[in-house]
């Protein structure tokens, strides 16, 4: 555990000096640490062939820790899941930490860890950083930036300039539940359910698409802040198409579902961390749907909808009772602070 003196983060680990080489040298560097990052540079030298994907996020989840995870794996899983929407598997990562005075000192060891064994599990190397400390009041405990680097499958050509009607839309699992569980912990609320966080790295089944279906599949997004809908809404947008949605086919858990029911709110707006959508040809729709569903946790991923020429610039839902009905994109965020 970092400086086994102090109990909590004070402004002097953040004053460049003695104290915050204490910090990083037993917190960070020891878990972490590698041939790039223990070079303690400014910034890391490497080299990666063939086409690279970049991506850049932030992370100031409230609350900080959560059934399924914490801010440290999240921020990792975040990254390498921005990369696999490219068709990248990720490399490397840079981590920044802004802390606020007065965070318990375990509480920063243990997200370190969940870090380290991200990083481990997606086989991804964090190789430079920096940490900063605001006063008390002034941050709220943690916020962490990232970002990350990986190397594009050479088949993968994704984007919605490649989407056309007739293609089909798959999820890779049910939905709503990372949203959900948070707003589960904010102001005392409890439900009656397993809800957990379904924050997971995406990158190798993605990956594993790519290199069975690659001229097939067209689009990867993962639907965090916005959720489902949202994306759909881009995807009608961007390539100037109409999206048709099947509520029969959407696969929610009851225990989300139960959870957006209470609260009044709609699932397909509530943001996920640990599925992706696939925009895929009407011809391989079936076989990545079955590669999916092989995959440890995508026994539910389903065929949700398709493009369309109708409607263009507009997601609709055919409801499981005949109805239908518009699904526009929301002008205020349901849940803040969901990532």
């Amino acid at each position: 555990m970092p400086d086994l003196n102090f109990d909590t983060i004070s402004m002097a680990h953040g004053s460049g000096g003695k104290m915050t080489e204490i910090l990083l040298k037993s917190g960070v560097f020891s878990l972490l640490g590698n041939e790039w990052l223990d070079q303690r540079g400014d910034g890391a030298v490497f080299s990666l062939p063939g086409r690279i994907a970049m991506s850049t996020d932030s992370f100031v989840i409230s609350p900080i820790f959560f059934p399924g995870g914490n801010i440290g794996d999240l921020a990792v899983n975040g990254t390498v899941n921005d990369l696999a929407m490219c068709g990248a598997l990720p490399r490397f990562m840079s981590l920044s930490f802004i802390l606020e005075e007065g965070l318990d000192m375990k509480e920063f060891w243990n997200i370190l860890s969940s870090i380290r064994n991200a990083c481990a599990y997606a086989n991804v190397q964090v190789i430079t950083g920096d940490t900063k400390v605001v006063e008390r009041g002034k941050g709220d405990r943690i916020f962490i930036n990232t970002t990350g680097l990986g190397q594009v499958h050479p088949a993968a050509k994704l984007g919605a300039s490649f989407i056309k009607p007739g293609d089909r839309i798959l999820i890779s699992g049910p939905f709503a539940r990372h949203g959900m569980t948070i707003m589960s912990l904010r102001q005392g609320l409890e439900f009656d359910s397993n809800l957990e966080s379904d924050t997971r790295p995406l990158h190798l089944v993605c990956h594993s698409l790519l290199e069975q279906f690659s001229e097939s599949i067209h689009f990867f997004r993962d639907p965090t802040r916005g959720g489902v809908a949202s994306v759909l809404n881009e995807i009608a947008t961007q390539a100037n198409c109409g999206v048709q949605l099947q509520e029969r086919e959407l696969p929610l858990d009851e225990d989300a579902a139960g959870a957006c029911e209470m609260l009044g709110l709609d699932p397909l707006y509530v943001a996920n961390e640990g599925i992706f959508l696939a925009v895929v040809s009407s011809k391989k729709a079936e076989a990545c749907l079955e590669l999916l569903r092989g995959w440890e946790h995508g026994k539910k991923a389903a065929i949700i909808g398709e493009i369309t020429s109708e409607h263009p610039g507009s997601v609709v839902l055919q409801s499981a009772f005949g109805g239908r009905r518009l699904l526009p994109l929301l002008s205020v965020e349901q849940l803040p602070r969901i990532c």
